[in-house]
């Protein structure tokens, strides 16, 4: 398929993002895009044919990957163009993470669409200040949003113009201590029992099973799997962070099954369209399968690593060694667990009772 005679372009279709396909129309042309993209759907509504936007089709059209970028440039002045170039650039030399990097790319550009023509450069700590406070009274952002903001501004400030350190004395709300949202034994029985598809029942099970984050169970390769000492090797995670995790034996031959049914070549679930598979589309499919199963509780797939850490402390296992396999930087981290689990006060024993 030669590209040269299509025009592609970023847009929404029924709330999704599409990328939508334009050409003088021939039946050849048609033809050749139907060849290549049998999933190419025509919009009657629209009058084009478009595509899902999803990494994979962007790699295969040879399409940027950084389209969310270039919607931020269109916001902001061309006076701060070059400003906002730097400061991708040094986060990229700081080898920061893709998370980061785009929390921090939407944080400084909303600055720079509200100063519009101004230099960000001449900004002073006191119109800084002014701003963020603009953003907790106005409008109403809660300590998170705030915490990534401020880090992103002073980002560009202290790492790329090389001004000293900065402080921000601004009042954030406060974000209230909830406890970890989780599902019983019983419940994630019941979940599982609903799902039909090997593949979206061996995501969820690896999941619980290992204790991960989404980002993680979508990151293992399939030479990350090592069934000889039956562990996965979790690279790169939060923090940049390696680690071990335990295979669960009751998954191997599963496992196995899998492999021999889907023969994964690099990433051990990989989407519809090559690549590795999507978060969201792991979202997806717990979603479903709670409704499905008629559990009414409102929380996400990472409550599967919740419930791992809970049900862990309640069979015996150790605090730090929980820590360690989640991958918790600090013991503080873990010890939220022991506010839901079942081991209730009540039942310890007074070392007094134990001396007959």
């Amino acid at each position: 398929m030669q590209f040269k005679y299509y025009t592609f372009r970023y847009e929404t279709h029924n709330s999704k993002s599409i990328i939508s396909i334009h050409f003088t129309y021939t039946h050849h042309l048609k033809n050749e895009l139907r060849k290549s993209f049998p999933s190419a759907k025509w919009s009657r509504s629209k009058k084009y044919w478009y595509l899902p936007d999803l990494p994979a089709i962007r790699n295969e059209l040879g399409l940027s990957k950084n389209e969310n970028t270039d919607k931020l440039y269109s916001k902001i002045h061309p006076n701060n163009h070059l400003a906002f170039q730097k400061f991708i650039a040094q986060m990229k030399l700081k080898a920061y993470s893709e998370n980061t990097q785009r929390i921090y790319k939407a944080e400084f550009a909303h600055l720079l669409s509200l100063i519009k023509q101004h230099n960000v450069n001449d900004l002073t700590s006191k119109r800084l200040k002014d701003y963020f406070l603009y953003c907790v009274n106005s409008l109403k952002m809660k300590e998170r949003k705030m915490n990534g903001k401020i880090n992103a501004i002073k980002f560009y400030f202290e790492q790329v113009l090389h001004q000293p350190k900065m402080f921000f004395d601004i009042p954030r709300p406060k974000k209230p201590q909830t406890l970890p949202k989780m599902l019983s034994k019983n419940e994630i029985k019941k979940l599982f029992n609903q799902i039909n598809n090997p593949k979206h029942l061996l995501i969820l099970k690896l999941t619980y099973g290992m204790g991960l984050r989404v980002s993680e169970v979508v990151n293992i390769k399939v030479n990350d799997i090592s069934s000889e000492r039956m562990q996965v090797h979790i690279k790169g995670a939060k923090g940049k962070k390696d680690r071990y995790v335990n295979l669960p034996e009751s998954i191997l031959q599963y496992l196995r099954d899998y492999y021999n049914m889907f023969r994964p070549k690099i990433w051990l679930f990989e989407g519809q369209y090559g690549g590795q598979y999507s978060k969201s589309s792991v979202q997806a499919i717990f979603k479903r399968a709670m409704k499905k199963a008629k559990i009414n509780k409102h929380i996400g797939v990472h409550c599967l690593r919740h419930s791992y850490a809970t049900h862990l402390l309640e069979s015996g296992a150790d605090l730090r060694f929980i820590q360690e396999l989640l991958g918790h930087h600090s013991i503080k981290t873990t010890q939220v667990y022991t506010h839901v689990t079942k081991k209730s006060a009540s039942k310890i024993k007074s070392p007094l009772d134990d001396l007959g």
